[in-house]
């Protein structure tokens, strides 16, 4: 596929126990402006989130948030993105996230980014798109998580096709120069097919 138009960014509302990974968050958002790709978040101006928009803001990119109503009232919505979608519940969050971008990436976070990332992941499995989806692996975050991917696939509960269809990395170049080599997987979802019906 051609270079991502508009890129999901999945990632914590806090900042995290390290430095680097609010380094690598700035390193990443200052990316996507150089490179033209406009950002999807989740609309928020704390933690990894906010420092994203800002590095996207900063470097001239466009930065779409989206956020449910209860949040903006709560006074945590970024006030100074390009656009601000305001949705009433979280699921009309996610998909209008979905609507919006072409690719999705998980930044170092904590249930709300798995919940955000693995939905994705889920809709790749089942054929309902065929956008890259990558993790950002500062410090190690994510180790332990592709060797569970791995524990899936020789537990026969994930195909190898799919598994692998996950990138995950260190190097932010990396990522892109995979994301414009990205192809998609043609793999049903179902390993014994057959045996459902036995």
């Amino acid at each position: 596929m051609p270079q991502p138009t508009s890129l999901c960014v999945y990632c914590g509302s806090s900042a995290g126990k390290h430095p680097e990974y609010a380094e690598q968050a700035r390193a990443f958002g200052a990316e996507m402006a150089r490179r033209g790709i406009a950002l999807v978040y989740g609309g928020g101006n704390v933690g990894l989130m906010g420092i994203v928009a800002d590095a996207v803001l900063a470097g001239g990119g466009k930065a779409i948030g989206v956020i449910p109503r209860q949040l903006v009232e709560r006074e945590v919505a970024h006030k100074g993105l390009s656009e601000l979608v305001v949705v009433d519940t979280m699921h009309q969050r996610k998909t209008r996230m979905y609507e919006l971008s072409d690719a999705f990436v998980a930044l170092p976070g904590g249930f709300g980014t798995m919940d955000e990332m693995f939905e994705m992941l889920t809709w790749a499995q089942l054929g309902l798109h065929r956008y890259p989806c990558a993790f950002l692996d500062v410090r190690g975050y994510y180790r332990d998580l592709r060797a569970m991917m791995d524990h899936m696939v020789g537990e026969r509960f994930v195909r190898r096709e799919q598994r692998d269809s996950i990138w995950f990395g260190e190097e932010i170049d990396a990522l892109f120069d995979w994301m414009q080599g990205y192809e998609g997987i043609h793999q049903p979802k179902w390993i014994d097919r057959d045996s459902v019906h036995a």
